[in-house]
Parts: C-alpha cells; structure tokens; sequence
C-alpha cells in the first residue's frame, strides 16, 4: 500500500465524523492515554502520522508518544504501524528530539530515524522547495482554500519503496510522488491528475536545481 501525505489541517475539510474521531484521538494522546489511542489506531492506522484539526502543534502521536515518555512497547506498535520518525512539528522537531529535550533516554533509540534512502538534508530541500512550487502552480487555489500542509520529503527517506499519494481536496485527485536515486543525483518524480478532466496528466522531473515537466495528457 503507498503511503499517503495527510494534508488536512482544517475541519472544514473533513466531514463530521472524521473531525470528531481525530480529535478524539489526539485528546487520548495528548492525555497519554495510551491504550485508548491504541485502540483508535487499530481501528483506522492511516490516522497515525495526522495532526489535530485546527491545531497549531502539528504533534502527531508518536511525538506526544515521546513527550509523555510512553512506555517502549506503545511506541514500538505505532512505529509498526508506520509511524514516521522523521515527521516533524511546528517547532522542527522530530519525535526522537522531544525525546532528547525530554531527557527520556530510553526512547530515543526507538525514536532514532532508520533511514532507507539517503540525501543530504540541503539537496532534500531543495527538491521540495521545487516541489512545492509545481503543486502550487497546479492546485495552488485548492491548497490556500483548505489550508493544506504541503507534503515534505524527509519521510520519504524512512519507506522501503519512497513513494507517497497526496490528496488534494476538491482537485479530484492529487499529486503520486517517489524518489529516483541517491545523494546528489537523486530525483523526486511526481505525476498529478484530476480524474475528471481527461488528459489532465503531468509528469513532473523535480532535482534540486529545477523542476521539469516531462509528459503531460495522460489520465
């Protein structure tokens, strides 16, 4: 199954019942209510990187996981359950550095990022920052409506296949992205479409000095 970037940082772009079942989730875990924000995971596991509707921490789970000093075997399931280490909140921080500002010595060899692909951090922002121009030129009014946090690629880098969806809502479908190589050669190819707009295919060549189309009127 491919990853998904979550970009919903609005109610108003869910439904009832989806902005209720995410808040309550982030309530039990900002509680350190952990076996209820287990069972909540179990239930729906694509909620475990989302961050609080209307919130303004950006805390996913598994970084209140690491501010309440969860116990090892909490944070081992929500890593099993793709828990990004690398995901970082509004104050830059990844999970394993809450962990080290914390003092909680005994998580942060769990919180520790496993990196599966590897590009230096400048290079990878570069990419993005490339990245996200090209999504803003495609959807850029769909993004502003909805508050959208554009999809950042250091999670990418953990995935045993570095391939992500991002859901646009109201574009009736969205941007697929994945990493092609390593270190300084690597690329970021992304292909975006609108199901309902034939043709409206376009693939995009994104390096950290430009981004390229490269095919368009597919879909």
């Amino acid at each position: 199954m491919t990853a998904e970037w979550d970009g919903i940082t609005k109610s108003e772009a869910l439904q009832d019942d989806e902005v209720v079942i995410r808040h309550a989730l982030a309530d039990a875990a900002k509680q350190y209510h952990w076996k209820k924000t287990l069972e909540i995971l179990n239930g729906r596991p694509d909620l475990i990187n989302v961050t609080r509707p209307d919130g303004r921490s950006l805390y996913t789970p598994l970084h209140q996981a690491a501010h309440g000093n969860a116990p090892g075997e909490v944070v081992q399931k929500m890593l099993g359950m793709g828990a990004w280490r690398t995901l970082r909140n509004a104050d830059d921080e990844r999970a394993v550095d809450i962990a080290k500002r914390k003092g909680y010595q005994s998580l942060v060899h769990l919180l520790e990022p496993v990196y599966k692909t590897h590009i230096s951090h400048t290079i990878l922002q570069k990419i993005q920052t490339n990245f996200h121009e090209i999504i803003l030129s495609r959807a850029g009014d769909l993004v502003q409506k909805s508050r959208l946090r554009l999809p950042e690629l250091e999670p990418l880098l953990e995935l045993e296949q570095p391939r992500m969806w991002f859901p646009v809502p109201g574009m009736y479908g969205g941007f697929s992205y994945w990493i092609d190589g390593e270190g300084k050669n690597a690329k970021l190819i992304s292909e975006s479409w609108c199901r309902v707009v034939g043709g409206s295919g376009q693939r995009h060549e994104i390096t950290s000095k430009e981004g390229k189309l490269v095919d368009e009127g597919f879909v």
